[in-house]
């Protein structure tokens, strides 16, 4: 498919429209090259990074969020071009017993170069056993650059990997299906009989399929948000190759996980880590229904004026206090008693009589 240097007209379901110029991809190593140049001085601590190794990223956004609460479990897309080399690790966690799963991968019906991929496989008890601790968490996190795990133990990797291995996307088991095939009956599958000492577990040849697709998929972190980030190319690749792992992401989205399909798409960019985003399609609606958004009209009405409630309630305050004041008043002067200037002169006056006769007996008595 060529690309074409026309902008993707909006609302239409083509993503495919990168400029074969490759602007991003000429900008991404640009910027390397010029961040080399300016630094003064060398960091020795720092790789040496190649900037044909610089990821690119595809980030849709949304109207709705694509699910309810996040995903421990990283979902998985298929590309045409692969993310992977022939030096990427891989780390195997399956069901018990791991001798099992080892002399399937050991075996001559499993494709030899990717055995050597697989340096190693545990079972769900041997890891649970000797890496419960942090520090063994940290040492097996550095051994392998993927973690594939059983989807029947799946499920309870967090509780003994820990923030470890969940804290980020990075390296978090992805599910594979390594037991095996349900047998069929007229064309359907028939529940499996488990029987004591069998192994449940897939033929080499299923096993390597397996493998295979998950580490040729994309790895999609499912939270409950409008804006989805996956990593779908390197800038040493070509504008045709980013293009077609574009159209495959896409698809595998709208297709799983988004709800309402292109209805509720939003926008789709490029981007590399230090460069701005590439728009390469956006809608025409910004809402999935009608109903989400309100009209100016009903919204003005609904809203009240909140002028004067303030004005308003400090008046009725006032006109409270200075009614409620007289009534205090009058409480008040009730509890007083009237003043009566007569009977006053005269509680005075026989009280002055009162003093002259208790001193002229008072008198008398010390004269005899």
């Amino acid at each position: 498919m060529a690309p074409s240097k026309e902008v993707v007209a909006p609302g239409t379901t083509a993503v495919t429209a990168i400029d074969p110029d490759q602007a991003l991809l000429a900008h991404i190593k640009k910027a390397a090259k010029q961040k080399a140049d300016e630094s003064e001085k060398r960091n020795l601590l720092d790789d040496d990074e190649d900037p044909t190794t610089t990821p690119i990223w595809l980030n849709l956004t949304t109207k709705r969020h694509i699910v309810d609460k996040a995903r421990l479990q990283p979902g998985k897309i298929s590309l045409p071009h692969s993310l992977n080399n022939e030096e990427t690790t891989i780390c195997l966690i399956t069901a018990e017993p791991q001798r099992a799963y080892k002399n399937i991968v050991a075996s001559e019906d499993f494709p030899a170069e990717l055995g050597k991929r697989i340096t190693r496989v545990i079972d769900y008890g041997k890891l649970k056993a000797k890496y419960s601790q942090y520090e063994a968490q940290r040492k097996l996190f550095a051994e392998a650059d993927i973690f594939l795990g059983d989807d029947r133990i799946i499920n309870r990797l967090p509780k003994i990997l820990g923030k470890t291995f969940y804290k980020t996307t990075q390296k978090r088991p992805v599910p594979v299906n390594l037991q095996a095939k349900a047998p069929k009956v007229d064309g359907k599958r028939q529940k499996r009989v488990k029987t004591e000492g069998t192994v449940n577990a897939g033929t080499p040849a299923e096993i390597a399929k397996e493998v295979q697709k998950a580490i040729d998929s994309a790895f999609v972190s499912l939270t409950p948000s409008t804006n989805t980030s996956i990593r779908i190319g390197y800038s040493g690749w070509t504008a045709e190759q980013i293009a077609e792992n574009v159209d495959a992401v896409v698809a595998g989205m709208i297709e799983k996980w988004i709800p309402q399909k292109w209805r509720n798409m939003k926008s789709i960019y490029i981007k590399g880590p230090e460069t701005t985003a590439l728009p390469i399609w956006l809608t025409d609606e910004l809402w999935v229904d009608e109903k989400d958004v309100i009209a100016e009209d009903e919204a003005a009405k609904g809203e009240k004026p909140n002028i004067g409630k303030k004005r308003k309630s400090l008046d009725n305050t006032d006109e409270a206090e200075t009614t409620a004041a007289p009534t205090k008043k009058a409480k008040k002067q009730k509890q007083l008693p009237e003043a009566d200037d007569g009977k006053l002169d005269k509680q005075i006056s026989d009280r002055k009589a009162r003093l002259r006769k208790q001193k002229a007996s008072a008198s008398k008595a010390i004269d005899n």
